[in-house]
C-alpha cells in the first residue's frame, strides 16, 4: 500500500523584488517591410558609418516615427511616400533610458508605403554586444580586430535604428563596405562583390535578401578566417569558419552540422529554408553561441576541436552546442516567440532537442543519462528556491530579459518538454511540432499556440497539464510509503496521493512506476490531477522493489519511506536499477537532506552503496554532490574527514581505471578517468598526487605530452598541492597555448592554488590582457569554488573591482554568472546580509534575481550546517573505528 503525498518544496527566505520599470512597446503606426542596410566599419578607429533605406508601411497618419536606437548618432533622416516628395525630419529626440528615438516630421505622413532613409554613425564597442570589435592575433602574432555582431536580446538597435522587437519582422538586404583582404559574412549568400569607388582598398559586398525575420537574428562578421566546407545530403552548403591556419579544427563541427540539418529536416518534416549555413568561431564572445539565421556565431571553445589537443568533454560540448543552435533555425528563427515572455519556449525546446540530435549522431555518448545530471537536477536545485521564477515570466523592459537567460528557462524548460514528449509519445509529438511550424512559419507564436498544436495531435489535455509546470514555480515532492495488501490469491499494492498544505500549488503530474521485474519498462502510468488519488499494482512479490519515475523523467523529487529505500539499495549495488535511476535516487536524497527533510547521514550511507558503480554520469553526479558537501564542511574543523570519505569512495574505481586508456575504451571511459583522477587528486590521495606530479614534470619538459583528457585532472592536482613555481609553470603553459580550449582548461583550475598570496596573483591575472573578457568570470569562479580562503578572496576582489567588472559586462548574463560563482558557496548567515547590502548600493539590474537566489542559498547552507554538522562528524568518525 503506497501513500504518495505531493508537497511544495518551501524555504522561507523570500526577498522582495524591486519595482519594475514602466515599459511601453513601440507604436505600430509605422511598420518596416524591408531594411536596406549598408554598414562601413572602420577597424582602426573602431567606428562605423551606416545608411538605412527601409521600405515601410504607414498604417495610420502620424508626424513622427518611433524606433529603437542606442549609442547611435543620426546625421540625417527623411521619408518619401511612394511616388511623392521626400520630407526631411526636423528633429531627432533620443530617449536614452528607453533606447528609443523619435523622428519628427513637419507634416503628417499619410497612410501607405514609403521609404525611410537614415544616415548614422556608431562605435564598434568592446562590450560583446551590438556591433562590436573582437581582438585576435594573426599567425605572426600581430594584434588585429574583427567587427562582429551579437543582437539577442535587444542590441540590434546598437548597430542600426530599427524596430527591435521579435514580433516586428521584415526582410533584410545587407551591403557591407570592408577591406578587400577581409572575409565579410551575413545571414545570406553573397550575390555581388565589387570595388568600392571611393577607396580602392575597400570592396562592396552585397548579400541576397533574407526571409522575413526578427532583428535580433541579423548577423554580420568582418575579419580574417579560414573555413572547411561540406554539403548536407539535401544540398545545403555548410561552412565552418575558423581562425586563420586552424581550418582543421572546424572538421568535427562540420561533421556534426552536416548530419544535424537533415536530422531536423526529417524530425520536423520542414526543410531548412536558407541556401547556406555558416558556423563561425568568434574570439571575444559572451554567450556560448548565438543562432543567427544562416550565420551562427560561437565561442571558439564551442566550435573548434583539435584532434590531438581536445578532450572528450570538449567534443561532446561542441556536438551539443551545434545541435542546440541548429534546432533554433526552425524553432526560434522560422517560428519566433511573440515577445521575450516566451523566451523559454525557444531555449527550453532547443536545450531538449540538442540531446535528441546528439543521441542520433553519437549513440555511444549515452547522452540522455548525462541530461539528467547536467540539466534536470540543476533545474530542480534552482527551482527549489523561493527566489526561483516560473518558466514563463512576464517580461516588460528589455533589461529584464537578461535575468531569464538562466537554468529555469533552459534546463527546467528542457526537462518539462522531455516530460511532455514522454507523456505524448514521439509520433504524436512530431505530428504536433510539424503542424506548429507550418502554421506559424515566418510568423510569431506564443506558448499556448504550441500547446494547441500538440493537443490536436495527441488528443491529450496538454495545455492543462503544461500550465501547471510553466506558470507556477517550484515542483512537487512526492512522499511514498508502501504496504502490502492480500486480495486472494494475488498480492496488491495501492498508491495514495494527497496534497499537503492549504495554499499548496497543484500540478498535473504524469507518474510512471516500474518494478524490479522489469526496471526498464513502466508497469503503470497515471496522470495525477487530484489532491488525492489511488493506484493499485497487482501481484507484486514480497522481495520485489518498486521505483517511482523510472528514467527520471517526471520533474519532481521523491521521498521514499525507510523500508522502500532499503529495498532499493541492492538494486544500486547489483546495478539492476538503471544508471539514470541510480543517479536520480541519490540526487533526490541529497536534495532532501539540504532541505532538512532527511539527515545528511542517510545520504552518506547511500553513497557507500555505489562501490561497484561503473557509470560515468552516476559518478559525475555523486562527485558534484560531494563537492557541495566538501565546500559546506570547509566551515567546520573536520574538513579532512570528508576528504577521507571521498578518497575511500573513489579509490576502488580509480585503481580499476588506472592512468592510461586501454584498447576498446570509448568516450565515456575517457570522461570517467578524468573525473575520478581529478577527484582523488584534489582530495589529496597520495598515489594520485605523486603520479600527477611525475606526469606533469614530463609534460612540461616535453618528454611525454599529457593526453588531452588527463590535463585538467593533472593540472588541478598539482596546483591544489603546489607552490609559486607550480603557478609560474602553469601561467607559462597558458601563455604558450595556441588553442583557446587549452587556455580555458588552465584558467578554470588556476584557482585551486592554496597560498593566500598566490590566490591574489590568480585574481589579478583574471583581469589582465592575458585572459579574454568572457573568461575572466571562470578564473574568478575557479578561485571562489576551490576553498574557503579562495571564496573570501574572490568576493573581496569582485567588490574592489566592481566598477570595472560591471562596466565590462554592461549588465548581461555574465555578471549574473560572476556573482553566482563567487558567493553561492558561503555558509555563514551574516554573509547573506553583506551580499545583499553590497548590491543595494551597487545596482546590477540584470542580476537582481541572481543576488536574491544567492542570499537564499547562503542562508540555506548556514541552516544545513547548523542542523547536520554534528551528526555528519559523528558518522565520519565512527566509520574510521574498526569493528571490534
Amino acid at each position: 500500500f503506497f501513500i504518495f503525498k505531493t508537497v511544495r518544496n518551501t524555504n522561507q527566505h523570500l526577498v522582495t523584488m524591486p519595482e519594475r520599470r514602466p515599459f511601453v512597446r513601440l507604436p505600430t503606426d509605422v511598420y518596416p517591410v524591408n531594411y536596406g542596410l549598408c554598414l562601413k566599419p572602420d577597424l582602426i578607429d573602431f567606428t562605423f558609418e551606416g545608411k538605412l533605406e527601409a521600405a515601410v508601411e504607414v498604417r495610420q497618419g502620424t508626424n513622427q516615427i518611433v524606433m529603437n536606437c542606442a549609442d547611435i548618432d543620426i546625421i540625417t533622416a527623411s521619408f518619401a511616400p511612394e511616388g511623392g516628395e521626400e520630407i526631411n525630419a526636423t528633429g531627432f529626440n533620443y530617449q536614452n533610458e528607453d533606447e528609443k528615438v523619435t523622428l519628427s516630421f513637419p507634416s503628417a505622413l499619410q497612410k501607405g508605403l514609403g521609404t525611410l532613409k537614415i544616415d548614422f554613425v556608431g562605435e564598434l564597442n568592446d562590450k560583446m554586444k551590438g556591433f562590436y570589435r573582437s581582438k585576435y592575433a594573426t599567425p605572426s602574432g600581430e594584434i588585429r580586430y574583427a567587427a562582429v555582431t551579437q543582437f539577442e536580446a535587444t542590441d540590434a538597435r546598437r548597430a542600426f535604428p530599427c524596430w527591435d522587437e521579435p514580433a516586428i519582422k521584415a526582410t533584410f538586404d545587407i551591403t557591407l563596405i570592408v577591406p578587400k583582404d577581409r572575409v565579410a559574412l551575413s545571414n545570406m549568400n553573397v550575390i555581388d562583390r565589387k570595388p568600392y569607388p571611393e577607396d580602392d582598398s575597400l570592396v562592396e559586398v552585397k548579400f541576397a535578401t533574407t526571409p522575413i525575420m526578427s532583428t535580433y537574428l541579423v548577423a554580420i562578421v568582418i575579419g580574417e578566417y579560414d573555413f572547411v566546407e561540406g554539403q548536407t545530403s539535401d544540398g545545403v552548403t555548410v561552412r565552418v569558419y575558423t581562425p586563420v591556419g586552424k581550418a582543421e579544427q572546424g572538421k568535427f563541427a562540420l561533421e556534426v552540422a552536416t548530419k544535424t540539418l537533415p536530422f531536423y529536416k526529417d524530425y520536423f518534416s520542414v526543410p531548412y529554408p536558407l541556401p547556406k549555413i555558416d558556423l563561425i568561431a568568434i574570439a571575444d564572445f559572451a554567450a556560448g553561441a548565438m543562432e543567427n539565421w544562416g550565420l551562427v556565431t560561437y565561442r571558439e571553445t564551442a566550435l573548434l576541436i583539435d584532434p590531438k589537443n581536445s578532450c572528450a568533454s570538449s567534443r561532446q560540448w561542441v556536438a551539443l552546442v551545434v545541435g542546440h543552435e541548429l534546432a533554433h533555425q526552425w524553432f526560434g528563427n522560422l517560428v519566433t516567440m511573440e515577445w521575450w515572455t516566451h523566451l523559454w519556449l525557444n531555449e527550453g525546446f532547443a536545450s531538449w532537442i540538442e540531446y535528441l540530435c546528439v543521441d542520433h549522431c553519437f549513440p555511444e555518448y549515452d547522452i540522455w543519462t548525462q541530461f539528467v545530471s547536467a540539466d534536470y537536477t540543476r533545474a530542480l536545485d534552482l527551482d527549489a528556491l523561493d527566489n526561483s521564477h516560473p518558466i514563463e515570466v512576464n517580461v516588460g523592459h528589455p533589461s529584464e530579459v537578461d535575468e531569464i537567460f538562466d537554468a529555469i528557462s533552459y534546463s527546467k524548460g528542457a526537462s518539462v518538454i522531455r516530460m511532455l514528449h514522454n507523456y505524448i509519445g514521439d509520433e504524436d509529438f512530431r505530428k504536433g511540432m510539424n503542424a506548429y511550424l507550418l502554421k506559424f512559419q515566418h510568423k510569431n507564436a506564443s506558448t499556448e499556440d504550441l500547446w494547441d498544436c500538440l493537443e490536436q495531435a495527441s488528443g491529450k489535455p496538454i495545455a492543462a497539464v503544461m500550465n501547471s509546470w510553466t506558470k507556477q514555480m517550484g515542483f512537487p515532492i512526492i512522499v511514498v510509503d508502501q504496504e502490502q495488501v492480500w486480495w486472494f490469491p494475488l498480492r496488491h499494492s495501492r498508491i495514495n496521493v494527497c496534497m499537503i498544505g492549504e495554499d499548496c500549488p497543484s500540478w498535473m503530474i504524469p507518474i510512471s512506476i516500474c518494478t524490479s521485474e522489469d526496471p526498464s519498462c513502466s508497469k503503470i502510468k497515471v496522470l495525477l490531477d487530484q489532491p488525492e488519488s489511488a493506484v493499485t499494482i497487482p501481484n507484486l512479490g514480497p522481495d520485489k522493489w518498486v521505483k517511482i519515475n523510472p528514467g527520471t523523467i517526471g520533474f519532481y523529487r521523491i521521498q521514499y519511506s525507510s523500508a522502500m529505500l532499503e529495498s532499493l539499495l541492492p538494486g544500486i549495488r547489483d546495478l539492476t536499477l538503471l544508471p539514470v535511476d541510480r543517479l536520480g535516487l541519490q540526487n533526490d536524497l541529497f536534495s532532501l537532506s539540504r532541505a532538512g527533510m532527511i539527515s545528511t547521514v542517510e545520504v552518506l550511507k547511500l553513497m557507500e552503496a555505489f562501490e561497484n558503480e561503473p557509470n560515468y554520469t552516476v559518478w559525475s553526479d555523486l562527485s558534484c554532490n560531494l563537492g557541495v558537501l566538501s565546500s559546506l564542511l570547509s566551515y567546520t574543523d573536520f574538513h579532512e574527514e570528508i576528504q577521507e570519505f571521498i578518497r575511500n569512495l573513489f579509490t576502488p574505481i580509480g585503481l580499476k581505471l588506472g592512468w592510461d586508456s586501454k584498447p576498446g575504451e570509448g568516450h565515456l571511459d575517457a570522461l570517467l578517468r578524468g573525473l575520478v583522477l581529478g577527484k582523488l587528486g584534489k582530495a589529496g590521495h597520495k598515489a594520485t598526487l605523486d603520479e600527477a606530479r611525475r606526469r606533469f614534470k614530463q609534460h612540461v619538459e616535453g618528454k611525454q605530452i599529457l593526453p588531452a583528457d588527463l590535463r585538467s585532472p593533472v593540472y588541478l592536482t598539482v596546483l591544489k598541492h603546489g607552490d609559486s613555481s607550480t603557478l609560474d609553470t602553469m601561467l607559462k603553459l597558458h601563455k604558450q597555448a595556441d588553442m583557446q580550449e587549452e587556455k580555458n582548461r588552465i584558467e578554470r583550475v588556476l584557482g585551486a592554488i592554496s597560498a593566500p598570496e598566490l590566490i591574489q596573483r590568480v585574481l589579478t591575472f583574471a583581469l589582465s590582457d592575458e585572459v579574454r573578457p568572457q573568461d575572466t568570470v571562470s578564473v574568478i569562479g575557479g578561485v571562489a569554488g576551490s576553498s574557503k580562503q579562495g571564496r573570501k578572496a574572490a568576493w573581496k576582489f569582485v567588490k574592489d573591482n566592481w566598477e570595472e567588472l560591471h562596466n565590462r559586462y554592461q549588465g548581461g548574463f555574465l555578471i549574473s554568472r560572476l556573482i553566482k560563482l563567487t558567493v553561492d558557496g558561503f555558509a555563514i548567515d551574516k554573509m547573506a546580509a553583506e551580499v545583499k547590502s553590497f548590491f543595494e548600493s551597487h545596482h546590477a539590474p540584470a542580476a537582481e534575481r541572481t543576488v536574491q537566489q544567492c542570499c537564499e542559498n547562503i542562508l540555506l547552507n548556514a541552516a544545513w550546517l547548523k542542523r547536520d554538522a554534528e551528526d555528519i562528524h559523528q558518522y565520519l568518525v565512527q566509520r574510521k573505528v574498526p569493528p571490534v
